[in-house]
């Protein structure tokens, strides 16, 4: 049984039938081609010799028909190479963009290059280098009738075409290495400015900017130096072959005016000959210019096809029904990339309905972690997390997503107004947008602003401040009551009235019958909260009732007899990680 094509083999599939047309109306072009030199042969072997204006009018009148129904042609395939690159780059890119998002988080970085690899396939499909393609294999057809005007025309005509075939072989061998050396470094260099650009706060703060702008320039310089050698070999071979051709068709013409003297030759096919050559050449000439395009769409298909055959294609799924908020944890394991031992180990709790679970603990126990493996944001290692008996990973994230509020420590908002931030960009309920901001106390905020929901905040929510975009982002979290309510330090940037106003969203979620997981640091933030899990190393040390956990975590602890001089151990303070 054949494995399953994936989306970017079925989309590549069907741009293949569409080569179907393109071919064909590429061998009209080319059969079209030889108006020229045959229209010339015409005019100086019989119309000339003849003196007939008859046969000159109808001879220029046919060729000028099949010159604009060549022409016609090559608009026609043109027009279609741009519609199927169109429609590849429309298929793939929203499959393209969204599974960036997914490699971006996991690896932890941007990962934009996919989507730019679809535009270099889409630059190459609309180029004149892929009808260069078309045209090669007319070259030994061309070479053929120039062999039959003359058998002398034909061996110059053949060496030729070998000597620019081993031009083409020498360009890909003299510039493959540079070439992907400075494609290599430029995604370095693109991924280093965007984590660059991310962190322009902090870099401008410190005074940081020159010593970042002196890294990046590393990879930058190296990637010009890497296309200068490429592009020095390459314009050498480029320039050779241009000559040579200029040369080739000289001698063209002398040895066909050399044959016309000795009467071998029709005077028209001197000029038919020269002409043909051209053409044969042509297409490889063009390759050999436009190789190093050549070279990228290559490298950005495989690029493509790599990550396509990543993607995990998932099956036709059945529609659960909307969640309650009932978690449960089992024999938890995760651990990042690298790492040398996993950040949760064998953490198993359950979580009921309308129960507020506080998760704390010192920094890097695996707060956060554990927070976005409950959210599905992470996938374990081993063990499970299940939303009312169903795995996190049997939901598709578009179905599972109106389900969670998730409010992360760094609060990220998206160019576009309040009221969109707030609607989580989808088709907004402005009812259940003013709901949501008046429960995380952020409605009078809202009305303040000059435009009110309206008003645009700027790329990443720049307009606000930490407050208020902290503000925004539980909004978001609570747009649309979900059973599933994950906040992760909420009060990090909050003054008193942003805690009061967490505290009452909270209690009212909690009323609703949604499940609240709240990674906490202060003190405060547990007097609403029914147990509290604390985390320490990746794993479970206490996990009880509130009052039960709080009065072990405060109980001072006695200083064993046996070491006098040693002070009492203070007791675990609940710290931010």
């Amino acid at each position: 049984m054949f494995p399953k094509k994936n989306e970017f083999e079925r989309a590549i599939a069907v741009c293949r039938r569409g080569l179907l047309p393109v071919a064909v109306f590429s061998f009209g072009v080319n059969m079209l081609m030889l108006t020229m030199p045959l229209y010339m042969m015409q005019v100086f072997d019989r119309v000339l010799s003849a003196r007939s204006l008859d046969t000159l009018v109808y001879l220029s009148l046919i060729a000028c028909f099949a010159l604009v129904v060549m022409g016609l042609l090559d608009l026609a395939r043109a027009r279609i190479m741009v519609r199927l690159g169109t429609w590849l780059d429309q298929r793939l890119n929203f499959d393209a963009f969204t599974n960036a998002i997914k490699a971006s988080f996991q690896a932890r970085n941007s990962h934009t290059q996919p989507i730019r690899d679809l535009q270099e396939v889409r630059n190459f499909m609309t180029s004149n280098t892929l009808f260069q393609m078309f045209d090669a294999p007319w070259m030994p057809i061309y070479i053929l009738i120039i062999w039959t005007m003359h058998p002398l025309l034909g061996i110059l005509a053949l060496s030729t075409a070998i000597i620019f075939l081993g031009l083409a072989l020498l360009n890909e061998f003299a510039t493959k290495q540079p070439l992907k050396s400075a494609q290599e470094h430029q995604m370095k260099a693109q991924a280093d400015a965007e984590s660059i650009m991310r962190n322009a706060e902090v870099i401008n703060a410190l005074g940081m900017g020159g010593n970042i702008a002196r890294r990046w320039m590393g990879n930058y310089h190296e990637m010009l130096d890497q296309n200068r050698s490429a592009s020095d070999r390459g314009r050498l071979i480029v320039a050779v072959a241009k000559s040579w051709r200029m040369i080739v068709q000289i001698l063209v013409m002398g040895l066909g005016a050399y044959l016309v003297l000795n009467h071998e030759l029709a005077s028209g096919g001197m000029l038919a000959g020269s002409i043909l050559l051209g053409r044969a050449l042509a297409p490889i000439e063009g390759a050999i210019d436009s190789w190093k395009q050549a070279r990228s769409a290559r490298a950005a298909f495989s690029r493509l096809k790599t990550f396509f055959a990543h993607i995990e294609q998932r099956p036709e799924q059945t529609q659960l029904p909307a969640p309650k908020g009932h978690i449960a944890v089992r024999n938890l394991v995760f651990g990042y990339p690298n790492a040398k031992t996993p950040t949760i180990r064998g953490v198993s709790f359950d979580i009921n309905p309308g129960e507020v679970l506080a998760i704390v603990g010192p920094s890097g126990a695996g707060k956060s972690t554990l927070a976005r493996l409950i959210t599905g944001i992470y996938r374990p290692l081993g063990g499970s997390v299940r939303l009312d008996g169903s795995e996190l990973s049997a939901w598709e994230r578009e179905r599972i997503g109106p389900y969670i509020g998730y409010l992360p420590q760094d609060v990220e908002l998206f160019e576009g107004t309040v009221a969109e931030n707030v609607g989580r960009l989808g088709p907004t309920d402005d009812a259940a947008v003013i709901e949501a901001a008046r429960l995380a106390g952020v409605h009078e905020l809202v009305l303040g602003l000059t435009d009110g929901y309206d008003t645009r905040i700027g790329e990443a929510g720049g307009q606000l401040s930490g407050g208020q975009r902290q503000r925004v982002g539980l909004a978001r979290a609570l747009y649309g009551d979900p059973p599933l309510l994950v906040l992760d330090e909420p009060n990090a940037n909050m003054d008193e009235a942003g805690e009061a106003a967490l505290h009452r969203a909270i209690g009212v979620m909690k009323e609703r019958g949604s499940t609240v997981v709240m990674i906490a640091h202060r003190p405060s933030m547990l007097k609403q909260v029914d147990r509290i899990l604390w985390l320490s190393g990746g794993q479970i040390r206490m996990l009880g009732e509130r009052e039960e956990v709080l009065k072990q975590l405060t109980a001072p602890r006695p200083v064993p007899p046996a070491r006098p001089a040693v002070a009492p151990a203070a007791a675990p303070q609940i710290a931010h990680g």
